[in-house]
């Protein structure tokens, strides 16, 4: 008997020390119990801030915040004798659906049937107003209000950018910042300054009975946090000057750049075909609309301003010619002869410019290959024919200071940076087939051959020798609300490039005389001294591509612009009516109505009919 009294004990002790380690286990180590447990009588409540809004820089709204709703269901609570088809109804669903969103594994930790759960996500205030009418006839769902994106204008989509939901990755390399269903900007302004845009994520506790109704606030509030709104901020973009470019793009592809010369700032950036930003702002068919245009053949897309990459035929003259008077091989004074082409040995380059004699302020006017071919051989061969690294070098590191060959580092994602080749360039082109030479490369005199460069570099080219020598790194950022943000400095700093003052007045000469009498006639704008510059860069797919770029006025320019349209033929033809249009627009506020047949040739124009 006594030795049964003894493992009787032994069994009650033994017993009692598992279910002390269990319940030590269960507290200490166990997390989803803890997780069950503060679940059932804590409900931690995330409020949203807003995002901050965008203005342009006349202070017009162009983005604002308008509200979504989620629906939410707490499973303890629900009426099993709901009209589940007059919720359907409502909220435009089917029952499958309707089971199925409430159909949650209740052994997961992550669900409870006390704790309220996603049932419906983006609803929009039309169908959120019909479903408070009948919402309490629906004991157990409840609705929060979060905010997305809507637009005031339906332009300026690749410039604004658009927000998303974040995915695994970015919740897990934000370092807390980021949780499931958080939105964050993903393209453009919304990704560039998604840090000062987002604001700062409130919290509120509530407890919960077992029923899991709320009954009141946790510690008395001590806990929660205000949310923080985002910054607001002032883009430098002109909203009816950005409008008007778009609509004179329609129908057309390529790009559009434009500057204030004496800030940087961008007034316009236009990529065509666009799409209206408002498309992409959340809501149930977003992800229809967002496919279609990721597998439009036109890549709506795709940034043309800043990603595409362009020969830029002759307006690459200009900044050949400040080049070649700074190195000493052209001065004013020097006229070279054009015959209809330029010649090497049996080799014939053609020249559309009439024969004659010119200096560098004719060859720009009249757009001159013979000259600049000349030129451009001259600069390379500066140390001998058999020698032509340390020239074309040269020729690198100034275009290098022009911000041509590298990124301007314009506060947009995905800047490409072009193509400059340099010396080490053509050693791998012509690896294994002998030594290069100027005349291997000589196309590059004329902005053909391997150089590329975006619209952006383009304008900023022009905005470069407006200025005299100095540009401004271009940007769209132009203020923020709060006086405590600042601009980045590098936005604020000049860049001036090693070509000496006195250079720049037979360039700007030479431009000018091309827009008032020479090639680019179509830019001229009766009150206001344009200096421009047509190209027709060569396209070996099909038709050329119509370039031109300008600043105006002549003195102190207000404005700096370049304009490529693919498949538009001479520079004449569509780039150049097109700038003067968006500068005159800009500078005067209306179209003379002399040069409204101009704009209506424009606006009329279908390139994409020929495609």
């Amino acid at each position: 008997m006594e030795s049964r009294s003894y493992v009787i004990k032994g069994v009650i002790i033994f017993t009692g020390v598992l279910i002390l380690l269990r319940v030590a286990f269960m507290q200490l180590l166990d997390q989803s119990y803890r997780i069950k447990a503060e679940t059932a009588t804590i409900e931690k409540q995330v409020i949203y801030p807003s995002r901050g809004l965008i203005y342009d820089r006349n202070g017009k709204l162009i983005v604002f915040n308008k509200p979504i709703y989620d629906l939410f269901a707490t499973a303890n609570l629900l009426d099993p004798a709901m009209d589940t088809m007059k919720m359907c109804h409502v909220l435009g669903i089917t029952r499958e659906t309707f089971e199925k969103n409430l159909d949650k594994d209740f052994n997961d930790f992550r669900f409870s049937r006390r704790i309220p759960f996603l049932f419906l996500d983006k609803i929009d205030a039309v169908t959120y107003a019909r479903l408070q009418e009948i919402l309490h006839e629906f004991p157990g769902f409840t609705t929060k209000v979060r905010t997305v994106r809507g637009y005031q204008y339906p332009y300026a989509a690749h410039v604004l950018g658009y927000i998303s939901e974040v995915d695994q990755d970015v919740i897990e390399s934000s370092q807390g910042v980021y949780e499931k269903r958080d939105y964050y900007g993903v393209s453009g302004i919304e990704a560039s300054y998604e840090d000062a845009l987002r604001g700062k994520k409130g919290l509120e506790y509530q407890l919960k009975d077992n029923f899991g109704r709320n009954v009141g606030s946790y510690e008395n509030g001590e806990r929660d946090a205000n949310a923080l709104s985002g910054n607001d901020i002032i883009v430098s973009l002109d909203i009816d000057l950005q409008g008007y470019a778009e609509e004179l793009m329609k129908g057309k592809i390529g790009g559009i750049v434009a500057i204030e010369p004496e800030s940087g700032e961008i007034l316009s950036m236009v990529s065509s075909p666009a799409y209206n930003p408002e498309v992409l702002s959340v809501n149930a068919d977003r992800a229809r609309t967002f496919n279609r245009l990721q597998t439009d053949s036109l890549k709506p897309f795709f940034n043309r301003a800043t990603m595409a990459k362009y020969p830029p035929g002759s307006i690459f003259k200009p900044v050949l010619s400040l080049i070649a008077l700074q190195e000493g091989v052209l001065t004013t004074d020097r006229y070279i002869t054009c015959k209809g082409a330029y010649y090497y040995k049996t080799f014939r380059w053609g020249c559309h410019a009439r024969p004659g004699v010119r200096n560098v302020v004719g060859a720009i006017e009249e757009s001159c290959n013979t000259f600049f071919y000349t030129v451009y051989q001259d600069l390379v061969n500066v140390e001998g024919f058999e020698n032509p690294e340390v020239g074309l070098n040269k020729i690198v590191a100034h275009l290098n200071d022009f911000g041509l060959g590298e990124k301007l580092r314009i506060d947009l994602p995905q800047e490409q940076q072009g193509l400059i080749p340099d010396s080490d360039f053509y050693d791998d082109f012509y690896e294994g087939k002998g030594d290069w030479r100027s005349t291997y490369i000589i196309s590059n005199g004329i902005g053909q051959g391997e150089i590329e460069l975006t619209t952006l570099q383009m304008a900023n080219l022009a905005a470069t020798i407006g200025n005299r020598g100095y540009y401004y790194r271009p940007h769209l950022i132009k203020q923020f609300r709060d006086s405590t943000s600042q601009i980045a400095r590098p936005y604020l700093t000049p860049k001036r490039v090693r070509i000496e003052d006195q250079h720049f007045d037979p360039v700007i000469d030479g431009m000018a005389r091309s827009v008032s009498q020479g090639t680019s006639t179509m830019a001229n704008i009766p009150g206001i001294a344009v200096c421009g510059k047509t190209g027709t860069s060569e396209n070996s797919h099909g038709k050329d591509h119509s370039v031109f770029y300008a600043f105006a006025p002549r003195e102190r320019p207000k404005i700096a612009i370049a304009v490529f349209i693919e498949n538009g033929g001479w520079g004449g033809s569509y780039a150049a009516p097109i700038a003067s249009l968006i500068m005159e627009k800009y500078l005067k506020g209306e179209i003379d109505p002399r040069r409204l047949w101009i704009e209506d040739r424009m606006m009329e124009a279908n390139l994409l009919a020929d495609l």
